[in-house]
């Protein structure tokens, strides 16, 4: 009996002295396996009662528990100091200046196509128009039918066209919307319809897949082409300046008639003929016309009572121009390099 209490004490002595020596927690873990680990010298006398006599046993196990809470203890001690010592040489080393100005956050900037939106937002609105949204996943009837674009017609090709199902496609341009209005029979109408449109084509300098239109309505009684050209005209001077003039060139659109492209005065040379207008002196930017009469019928509303006039233009092309950009890729590249220039 005394021989074991002797081991316990020599145990838990050379212990004690090896804790207060430990200059790191590795140092102290190591000292816990060698005393307390599984081979661990108290271990060793716990393995060693089954050659006590079973009376003694409660005593012996007394003493090596006791001897086991002593080391534990002064181990968490030592482990707590050193804790606090590396807490006090970090706060030494990694000291703060709290008066130095903190980190400015990097802050944003609009897209070209949302300041560009916005601008021919507010200029219709000033106008009383409303701004209108409808869906990008479209029925054929609205996309093509109701807007007087026959099954045969080129544009309904699925080389332009994304079709989901025969009946369903994605918007080839914001028109459906005009269509979808029109349809609730609540006159007059003066709208514009920005969104995002989709056509099957290769992607390169001035065109992409997925693009942004802006499409107008209006529909009222006696409506004319003058009322066209004259919206048009405060259109193109808000936008572009006050010097802005405009030129209209026939063209064909299966749902106006007559139909006519826009061109404005190029707005750097004043049309005298520069790099920026390719030496014209003119931009096409738009097309245009007045709602043909079979739109008028298909969408329920009676054209020997009403008429109207509608346009649309490319929101990529209105930021491509205001801000002299040569690549419509740009737009959608992400790179803040470009973009912090807006």
């Amino acid at each position: 009996m005394s021989g074991i209490e002797e081991k316990l004490r020599e145990i838990q002595e050379q212990a004690a002295e090896e804790i207060r020596r430990a200059d790191g927690m590795d140092r102290l873990n190591e000292i816990r396996v060698s005393v307390l680990g599984k081979k661990g010298s108290l271990t060793s006398v716990l393995k060693s009662m089954k050659d006590v006599a079973a009376e003694d046993r409660p005593k012996v196990g007394k003493w090596v528990n006791d001897a086991r809470a002593g080391i534990e203890q002064l181990m968490e001690e030592t482990r707590m100091r050193i804790e606090e010592e590396s807490m006090n040489l970090r706060l030494r080393s990694e000291t703060v200046d709290v008066t130095l100005p903190a980190r400015t956050p990097r802050r944003g900037h609009r897209h070209p196509n949302t300041i560009a939106l916005e601008e021919v937002e507010r200029i219709f609105i000033g106008m009383g128009y409303e701004v209108l949204e409808g869906p990008e996943i479209e029925y054929d009837e609205y996309n093509f039918t109701k807007l007087n674009i026959p099954a045969n017609h080129p544009a309904k090709d699925e080389q332009d066209t994304f079709y989901i199902t025969d009946e369903i496609l994605l918007r080839t341009q914001t028109s459906p919307v005009q269509a979808r209005i029109m349809e609730q029979g609540k006159l007059p109408i003066r709208m514009i319809a920005p969104g995002r449109v989709f056509r099957s084509d290769e992607v390169d300098a001035t065109h992409s897949p997925s693009f942004h239109q802006i499409e107008g309505l209006v529909i009222d009684k006696g409506i004319t082409l003058a009322d066209l050209k004259g919206t048009l005209d405060v259109f193109a001077r808000e936008l572009f300046g006050p010097d802005t003039k405009t030129k209209f060139r026939p063209h064909h659109f299966p749902f106006t008639e007559p139909s006519a492209e826009m061109d404005v005065s190029c707005f750097k040379c004043g049309g005298k003929g520069c790099r920026f207008c390719k030496g014209e002196g003119w931009i096409e930017i738009l097309g245009c016309g007045m709602v043909h009469p079979h739109v008028l019928e298909m969408c329920g509303l009676d054209p020997n009572e009403y008429g109207g006039f509608a346009f649309g233009v490319g929101l990529e092309r209105i930021a491509l121009l205001k801000y002299e950009i040569d690549d419509m890729r740009l737009l959608y590249d992400n790179d803040i390099r470009f973009l912090n220039q807006f």
